[in-house]
């Protein structure tokens, strides 16, 4: 092995993984939003309080996920 089968092995052992782990990321997130709708899905049905909110849930929820540092949950996205 020479230097440059060294470099080439160590970039295509990168690209492999790294691949890997976008795959595994987007799967992830695809999870976390599918729950997130079923959760809002699950509160607009049955919650208790529903009507106190009305159209301002998704503006109100959005709030305040983003001040707990929760990412990508603006009202359009929730929507």
């Amino acid at each position: 092995m020479n230097f440059k089968s060294l470099v080439q092995a160590i970039y295509d052992t990168h690209g492999h993984f790294q691949s890997q782990a976008f795959r595994a990321i987007n799967i992830s997130l695809t999870l976390r939003n599918w729950f997130i709708g079923q959760h809002i899905a699950e509160f607009e049905l049955r919650g208790a309080d529903r009507a106190s909110y009305g159209e301002r849930l998704l503006a109100d929820l959005s709030r305040e996920l983003q001040r707990l540092g929760v990412s990508n949950t603006g009202r359009r996205q929730l929507y």
